[in-house]
């Protein structure tokens, strides 16, 4: 059997003499936003038809981005949170209309009008449509002894009562990270398993993803971990590039955000998201007729700045119908970005062509209004990246 490794770099080698407008594309976004290092993957039905690395994944250690390059995967973890409870639902463990109190009694110290809180279900959550706010931990000043996220539930439950519900659940979209621990904690609850070990045991390990894994990098794969590096814009019209730690743990909000993965192995939930994996092996994991129940429209977004518009919401899938006419596609997918890092998969469920891409570069958020057009921009190219990709994908 040929290693993975050698079919990625002959293919890498390939679109290197061939170069396609997406890739094209693709080296001058990194260019232009000064990316330290990136790499995507092409796939159709689930085989991988191209592979594309750029820049380098530790400028200190001078080690360049390779198809082994670890990347984290941020919010796209989100997708493995909402299967897991899509197959918590399917082996009659929970409802999606089961109202959260039934799992996590101690929301009820949220505050809410008419009691809204007890009206939130975890259908609710799946679709971000509770009404919960979209930061976790938004009380953090940047200093050292103040933790990356929250490490321990009774952090959560202690910020409950100063909380409130936007809205009334099931009306509008608002995009929580907080909504996903709380469905992390429902898994934890049912199957007595931490988060992480159930998905372990019931997506990664049937899927082969045995180089994917959550928080802190295993010793046998620390050489392969990206850093990551955020751009801020100063005063005097430079570029200061900051380093971020090499190793970061997401604490309890795991499920809304710690996965880290080599795109080698996201191919592998690529092709399972496709309906082109492993038989029967993707089946056992989730059927594909649950997958597509997670990508019916639940609620527009109404110009959420999280993805690119316009856009709807299924469970946890963002959905991005383009085209119009006897051609309309709605591609699926998810984006993330955290700690330095920005990442997006892109599916095309029709023909089963899909992109993943992998960033470990991103710009930081300034109080000037050039260093906010500086972010502004970096996020308009990315957003230009997807189309670009889902127009490649049709």
């Amino acid at each position: 059997m040929v290693p993975l490794l050698a079919i990625l770099t002959v293919l890498s080698s390939m679109a290197a003499a061939q170069p396609q407008s997406f890739q094209s594309f693709f080296d001058r976004t990194v260019h232009d936003d000064g990316v330290v290092g990136a790499a995507y993957l092409l796939l159709d039905k689930g085989h991988i038809t191209e592979a594309h690395t750029v820049g380098t994944a530790d400028e200190a250690a001078h080690q360049s981005v390779d198809t082994d390059t670890i990347f984290h995967w941020a919010s796209v973890t989100k997708t493995f949170t909402a299967v897991a409870i899509m197959q918590l639902r399917d082996r009659g463990k929970l409802s999606l209309d089961d109202p959260i109190l039934k799992y996590i009694p101690e929301l009820a110290r949220v505050h809410s009008e008419d009691n809204g809180i007890a009206k939130v279900t975890i259908r609710h959550l799946l679709s971000h449509t509770a009404g919960f706010q979209s930061p976790t931990w938004p009380y953090s000043d940047g200093k050292p002894w103040q933790p990356f996220e929250p490490t321990d539930w009774s952090q959560l439950v202690a910020m409950m009562p100063y909380q409130e519900l936007a809205f009334s659940p099931g009306t509008k979209f608002q995009y929580s990270n907080p909504g996903f621990i709380y469905l992390a904690r429902v898994i934890e609850e049912l199957s007595g398993d931490p988060f992480e070990v159930y998905v372990q045991k019931n997506i990664l390990s049937p899927l082969g993803m045995t180089r994917t894994y959550f928080n802190v990098t295993p010793y046998y794969l620390a050489k392969d971990r990206a850093t990551s590096y955020i751009l801020y814009f100063d005063g005097d019209g430079r570029n200061r590039k900051v380093v971020q730690p090499r190793e970061f743990n997401t604490g309890i909000t795991t499920g809304n955000g710690g996965l880290n993965a080599p795109l080698s192995d996201m191919a592998k939930w690529v092709a399972f998201l496709s309906g082109n994996g492993p038989q029967p092996v993707s089946d056992i994991v989730l059927s594909h007729e649950s997958l597509e129940e997670m990508w019916v429209p639940v609620i527009a977004h109404e110009g959420d700045s999280a993805v690119a518009p316009p856009e709807s919401n299924g469970y946890s899938f963002f959905l991005f119908p383009r085209g119009s006419g006897d051609a309309p596609v709605t591609f699926v997918g998810h984006t993330g970005h955290q700690a330095g890092f920005a990442v997006f998969l892109v599916l095309n469920p029709g023909n089963g062509r899909a992109l993943i891409a992998a960033f470990n570069t991103v710009h930081g958020w300034g109080p000037t209004p050039a260093e906010q057009t500086f972010y502004k921009e970096s996020s308009e190219r990315f957003q230009q990246l997807m189309e670009q990709a889902m127009a490649l994908l049709r």
